[in-house]
């Protein structure tokens, strides 16, 4: 944790000697999971999720962005519309920690010193990294290993933003994650002696999403984009 706010320090104190915009703020909302335990559901938020997010608007069209966000993925067999998995009965919840990291693009120019109240879509994707406990199923309940990995995943949003009173922003997002593991639910784990216990479909790989909303504060010197 202590690295990570030394890296946002650094970003900060750098883009601000370049006179860009930046945003610093809180995210709020909800997590739900999609992989072989629980419902399959796209978004059916079940479980807060909340972190923190910085950007830094290198033009009215784009902003580079860097967030943490905590939540617990939790699945449960009896919440879904599969008659299988309701009789199968399994559930599972891990807690992750996540890092995501990319680019934010607006639908429109959000040029937040044009002394007017602003607003836009925007899309977001990047490459995002989640730390979780390993963990499998036997005699259907959950059983952690004892060990944790990291989940490697591309995050894709997409979000509504406004200028709101003086100096904040104010949003609502919707973001997917697609990730490189099949392991988040304890359906697949990678220990060669625990195959036995893999089950589901090892075809896919697990997702989760966040819903909810920032609110950001805006800071720095006019940047050159506003100049003319």
């Amino acid at each position: 944790m202590k690295y990570i706010t030394i890296i946002i320090i650094s970003i900060l104190s750098v883009h601000s000697s370049y006179s860009q915009i930046n945003e610093i703020g809180v995210f709020i909302g909800g997590s739900n999971f999609i992989g072989d335990v629980g419902a399959t559901n796209y978004i059916s938020p079940n479980q807060l999720a909340f972190g923190g997010v910085y950007k830094w608007n290198r033009s009215p069209r784009h902003s580079y962005r860097i967030s943490l966000t905590l939540t617990d993925l939790e699945g449960k067999d009896s919440k879904s519309d599969d008659p299988r998995r309701i009789q199968r009965n399994y559930g599972f919840s891990n807690k992750i920690t996540e890092i995501s990291a990319g680019m934010e693009f607006t639908f429109f120019d959000f040029n937040l010193h044009s002394g007017k109240r602003v607003s836009t879509p925007y899309i977001y994707s990047g490459i995002s990294v989640a730390n979780h406990k390993d963990s499998y199923f036997l005699n259907g309940l959950q059983n952690n290993q004892g060990s944790s990995s990291w989940a490697f995943g591309i995050p894709m949003a997409l979000g509504f933003k406004t200028s709101f009173l003086q100096s904040f922003v104010l949003g609502f997002e919707i973001g997917a994650r697609f990730t490189f593991s099949d392991n988040l639910d304890g359906s697949f784990p990678k220990d060669a002696s625990l195959q036995p216990y893999r089950f589901g479909n090892q075809n896919n790989n697990d997702w989760y999403t966040f819903s909810g909303i920032t609110l950001t504060y805006t800071f720095g010197q006019n940047p050159c984009y506003c100049v003319k």
